[in-house]
């Protein structure tokens, strides 16, 4: 049947499939949220299939998007109004499309948290009143700050505790052991956490950083997810969880330290800007860690 308002949201765009838009990815770049990977892995598994389309210019391909009717794939919206409300977490993701620098094309899908690198590549994009936090490179923490982590980490290594690898685990144990200690520091379960185990094996390829273990338990965990664009490294911190009872060897402070430091050498050592995203500037915590960036919506 002709749909009138889908017709004119979508005038100028194109139909096309999943592995065009992969390609279209994979020359411009993207975030985490927009990734083949994350958009098709997450879609499938809320059962909501995703519409992707093209933008051209003189019958070259300028821009893509995934879509879920009028919104973009994985809208939060959509899912809610779908029952299936907290089905995975993604937190408040940096959104940025894969789109040539100037393609100008018209975004008429409803998002937010779009990335201000969507700007010139999409028109119609309004500012949004809140802003992402984005880490500081590690030159812009202070000298004590940084003193204060690395001192911090030794004495929880003095105590016992070991840094591994998350990859050492499989997705089961990692869920479990994110979805355990996200209820003792928040005394709520994680969202998504019925899922938790199958959306880290889907999206095990993209998961980085570590674990930290005290007396061979899990005492703070985080998920941060990795994609690599042709021209900048995104890095998404969904959430983390610690073991309130080791609060004073400040685990989660120090998990964001290596965390993040190892996310910045990697992006140095390939000579590629890193945008690491630790969601909507909303805590005080997140102050020490970033600094705010402006973010849009369509």
């Amino acid at each position: 049947m002709f749909n009138p308002v889908k017709a004119l949201r979508e005038r100028g765009w194109q139909v096309i499939d999943a592995q065009t838009y992969a390609q279209a990815w994979a020359r411009f770049g993207g975030s985490v949220a927009t990734h083949p990977l994350v958009v098709s892995q997450l879609a499938d598994l809320a059962q909501i299939p995703v519409r992707y389309l093209a933008w051209h210019q003189a019958g070259e391909l300028k821009a893509a998007i995934p879509t879920w009717g009028r919104h973009l794939a994985l809208s939060k919206d959509v899912l809610k109004r779908s029952g299936k409300k907290a089905l995975f977490d993604l937190g408040n993701a940096e959104i940025i499309l894969p789109a040539a620098a100037d393609a100008a094309a018209p975004l008429r899908h409803g998002a937010r948290y779009l990335s201000e690198l969507n700007q010139g590549r999409f028109v119609g994009l309004k500012a949004q009143k809140e802003q992402l936090a984005m880490a500081r490179a590690p030159e812009d923490l202070s000298k004590k700050f940084r003193y204060n982590q690395r001192r911090e980490l030794r004495l929880l290594e003095e105590a016992g505790g070991v840094v591994r690898p998350i990859s050492d685990f499989d997705a089961a144990t990692v869920a479990a052991m994110y979805c355990d200690l996200f209820q003792r520091r928040w005394g709520f379960a994680a969202t998504g956490a019925e899922r938790m185990g199958d959306v880290i094996e889907r999206l095990r390829d993209l998961l980085i950083g570590s674990v930290l273990l005290l007396d061979d338990k899990p005492i703070a965990i985080q998920l941060v997810y990795r994609v690599e664009a042709p021209e900048w490294i995104s890095v998404e911190y969904v959430n983390g969880g610690v073991d309130p009872e080791t609060k004073a060897f400040s685990p989660g402070s120090v998990l964001s330290f290596l965390n993040t430091q190892a996310a910045w050498e990697d992006a140095r050592a390939r000579n590629k800007p890193l945008r690491f995203s630790f969601g909507r500037a909303d805590r005080e915590y997140k102050d020490r860690w970033c600094h705010p960036v402006p973010v849009y919506q369509a």
